[in-house]
């Protein structure tokens, strides 16, 4: 990483007063004259995403974030997480299956990733790829529901009910209102 002119740190630390005061829009300049001074800057870069997806500028974003991406491609696998998440928003999905899978591969315990995964598989509905990549989440994650949930849900797809009335049982433990919510959505008897 090359050094950074004063100008570039104290324009960072306005745009980050910008923020806490609510004044995006000034922040958004702000982070502009930051790419200029260094341009394809990641942290300006990714706080545009950032800024620019919370004010619900949803094509703008995944333009940056392409733009981010290809200037790091290596880069954090939170990048191309908020990527994939953008193109799965925008119903690209074959695209936002890419992205996931190198945000994994980048960080291989990114459980967030994983589960985006699993979700753009189930549309895209190849379940049983769908099924590992949830498994992934859930060994990740093994105390929050959304990965269980949906692994039970790819499940009953996949004329296994078996498996899921074993996750419902194991969601009991820990989320009776999931466990409840997928039973009264499936018509699955847990014993």
């Amino acid at each position: 990483m090359s050094r950074r002119p004063l100008s570039y740190w104290w324009l960072k630390l306005v745009a980050m007063a910008c923020l806490t005061f609510g004044r995006r829009e000034r922040a958004l300049e702000i982070f502009d004259e930051m790419l200029r001074i260094a341009p394809e800057d990641a942290y300006a870069l990714a706080s545009q995403v950032h800024v620019l997806a919370q004010m619900g500028r949803s094509a703008k974003a995944l333009a940056v974030a392409q733009a981010l991406v290809q200037a790091h491609p290596q880069g954090s696998a939170g990048h191309w997480f908020n990527l994939a998440f953008l193109l799965q928003e925008a119903g690209r999905l074959g695209e936002a299956e890419a992205a996931f899978r190198q945000a994994v591969q980048i960080d291989e315990e990114l459980d967030r990733a994983w589960y985006g995964l699993g979700l753009v598989l189930i549309a895209l509905q190849r379940f049983d790829e769908a099924v590992e990549a949830l498994k992934r989440n859930t060994e990740l994650q093994p105390m929050s529901p959304y990965g269980w949930y949906q692994l039970a849900r790819v499940h009953v797809d996949r004329q296994h009910p078996e498996e899921a009335q074993r996750i419902i049982r194991h969601l009991e433990g820990f989320e009776p209102k999931v466990a409840a919510q997928l039973k009264r959505e499936t018509g699955l008897l847990v014993s």
